[in-house]
């Protein structure tokens, strides 16, 4: 027969591994990151490689569904920093006219 674990020591189905998570507002390094890569990738769409452009094309439109999640995390958790947060929304708007104008 083969042995078995008695149930004392092993973890429910149900139980999370992610017992760490942390609570509160949006970190002011997640602004500021994604601020960064908002203005980084729409530098490399006005480069004239096509490669380049490419890939700044291709960092914008994965950075748009990611950044409106943040700012949705954000009306439920907090902002945080809120001028790090107005800046995020100024290059979000940025990269939404540019691809609606363009």
């Amino acid at each position: 027969m083969a042995h078995v674990a008695p149930t004392s020591h092993r973890r429910s189905a149900r139980a999370s591994h992610r017992s760490d998570r942390i609570d509160g507002s949006i970190q002011t390094t997640t602004w500021l990151g994604l601020t960064f890569a908002l203005i980084f990738g729409l530098v490399l769409t006005g480069r004239s490689h096509v490669g380049v452009r490419a890939a700044g094309i291709t960092l914008l439109i994965m950075l748009l569904p990611l950044t409106v999640a943040v700012f949705g995390t954000a009306v439920r958790r907090g902002l945080g920093s809120a001028r790090a947060a107005v800046a995020t929304g100024v290059a979000l708007t940025f990269v939404v006219l540019r691809f609606l104008l363009h």
